[in-house]
Formats: structure tokens, sequence, C-alpha cells
């Protein structure tokens, strides 16, 4: 069954389809991600051709970030990762922006916390954000649940989403269909 989307006040945000992430020599490589890769570019394509709002969200680390935190440190959990000017932090090959569209510089899970995310989508009149990217766990479904919570319609698209593995991606599909999202394929969705 096919959602329809205005495009006017739709944008898609992939997330987090770096180099570090989605390509084989990357420090955080997963094989989901890079699966995820064709379905993202393709929305992009039809987002585009349809005159929909396109957003790229990109994680980078300054390599100091998490040096003086009592607690929470990226780095311990992951290794350091898409470190600031690495090739790692770059969008992958494939996925380039336009200039009038905006990439966010993000340094945690969510798209939202202390970027201009937010207000970039007020001034463009955005209320339905199609979220597609990777890690669907990590950044994907947190990205998306701020999304919900500040009054926006996050739509998670399960064939675009990348995972480490796989039942990463079905915990956060689930999750944010059952909490504060809908789940749809990539294909299901049209702009009138």
């Amino acid at each position: 069954m096919s959602l329809e989307l205005d495009p006017d006040s739709t944008a898609v945000v992939v997330v987090d389809m770096q180099n570090g992430f989605c390509h084989p020599d990357g420090s955080l490589y997963a094989p989901g991600s890079e699966e995820a890769l064709q379905p993202c570019a393709d929305l992009v394509d039809d987002a585009r051709t349809a005159g929909a709002s396109v957003v790229f969200t990109r994680d980078v680390h300054p390599p100091e970030q998490f040096e003086d935190n009592h607690y929470y440190d990226e780095f311990d959990r992951w290794g350091e990762h898409v470190l600031e000017g690495s090739w790692e932090a770059e969008l992958v090959d494939g996925l380039d922006p336009r200039d009038d569209e905006l990439v966010v510089v993000k340094h945690t899970y969510d798209a939202f916390h202390q970027t201009e995310l937010e207000g970039w989508l007020e001034s463009h009149a955005i209320d339905d954000l199609i979220i597609c990217g990777t890690l669907a766990n990590v950044c994907v479904l947190h990205t998306a649940g701020s999304a919900g919570l500040r009054d926006y319609r996050p739509i998670l698209l399960e064939d675009a989403v990348g995972y480490i593995e796989e039942d990463h991606r079905e915990y956060a599909l689930e999750h944010a269909d059952w909490l504060f999202g809908e789940v749809q394929e990539r294909t299901d969705i049209e702009f009138v």
C-alpha cells in the first residue's frame, strides 16, 4: 500500500552514510550499511525529482571530544571513528549533496542535538521526515525518536536502513513503529 506525501512539506533525512560505516575500509564498517546505500540513493533521486527537501547528516568527532566527559564516551564503546577531517567522516561516493541541501554535522547519535536541523526544517515548513541511513538502532533510531518528540512525522524505511546485526535493525524498526513513528518500504513512498 503506497504512502502519499506532499513534497513541499516532506524532507528525506539521510543519516550518516559515511565511509567509516559504509565502506569496507571504515573502522565501523557494517555490510548492512553498505547494502542500504543504493536504496538511499534511489530515494534521494526520487525526492529531488519530486521537489522534496533532502538533508544529509554526518557523524563527526573532534579527537578530544570525550576527554573531559564523566560518563558518555563513544570512543570507549566504539573506538575512535569518523574523526573530524578524516576520510571516514565524509559521505560515501554517490551521495553528493547539492548546494541547496542541508548537511548537518552532528557529534551525538541525535541529529537534532545542538544542530541547526530543527530550525532549518521549520524555515522550510517541513512536517514529514522520511528517514533512511545508518545505523538502525543508533543514529537512525535516536534521530527518529527526537523527530517524533518534536512533532515531526518520522517514517523509517526498512529497506533503506543499515545495521550491524539484523536483530538490531528489527528492534529499531519495531520500537519506532510501536512508539513514535511509522515503518514503510521505500517503494511504497509516493510524492504527490
